[in-house]
């Protein structure tokens, strides 16, 4: 009886000590394990898995804590409007703003779609696409020879009324309408501007010679 309880104790005694010695290891990889595996540091912070951050050094990379570790990627900015006339680029922003949107022509700044007119000549229009497209007055030439550009307006004016020159000496000039008698022989008329292509040409007058007359004889 004395011998089963001497040699049941020993045999206990090592079946116990066994059994904590190797839980305590199982214990022990356990929470070394999950230390590893259930946390990140980052930024000079700890992130458990299933938390997302950005990196203080760039703001454009962002990731996730996850049991393997941080799973990173980098933002992809979207492309700005092409009528964007105004960019901001905050510190903490990882991608560019656009302020406003619009044209700029001459140093000035247009609304979408707003016509505009720099010049007296030009007629613009702000597109979508932040491009200002004008067109430019085609002005008829004008019917005389001594035109001049007055302020607000974008075609030259004949001050004077119609004229044209007498002859291709271009030396003297005649009020268009009614015949004028140049000399005393020598009667000319200026086109009156109605005639198709004249203008565009040589801006003669059509003259008229008397017969047998001589400029020193006077009018008769």
């Amino acid at each position: 009886m004395g011998m089963a309880v001497l040699w049941g104790s020993p045999v206990m005694f090592v079946h116990v000590w066994l059994t904590l010695v190797i839980c305590g290891q199982c214990a022990l990889a356990f929470s070394v394990a999950g230390q590893q595996d259930t946390t990140c540091e980052a930024n000079g912070s700890v992130y458990y898995v299933g938390e997302w951050y950005f990196l203080d050094s760039d703001h454009c990379t962002q990731c996730e804590c996850t049991a393997e570790g941080s799973a990173c990627a980098r933002t992809e900015c979207t492309s700005l409007p092409a009528a964007c006339i105004h960019v901001s680029h905050y510190p903490t922003d990882c991608c560019p703003r656009c302020e406003k949107i619009g044209c700029e022509y001459g140093g000035e700044v247009y609304e979408l779609g707003q016509q505009f007119q720099p010049s007296a000549c030009e007629q613009c229009t702000c597109h979508s696409d932040g491009i200002a497209r004008c067109q430019v007055a085609d002005c008829a030439p004008p019917p005389c020879v001594n035109p001049v550009y007055q302020k607000g307006k974008c075609c030259p004016q004949c001050k004077d009324g119609p004229n044209c020159y007498v002859n291709a000496s271009r030396t003297q000039v005649i009020p268009g309408g009614e015949p004028v008698w140049v000399d005393s022989c020598t009667k000319c008329r200026c086109h009156d501007g109605q005639d198709a292509g004249y203008w565009e040409g040589n801006r003669l007058a059509t003259c008229s010679h008397m017969r047998n007359c001589h400029p020193d004889e006077g009018l008769n």
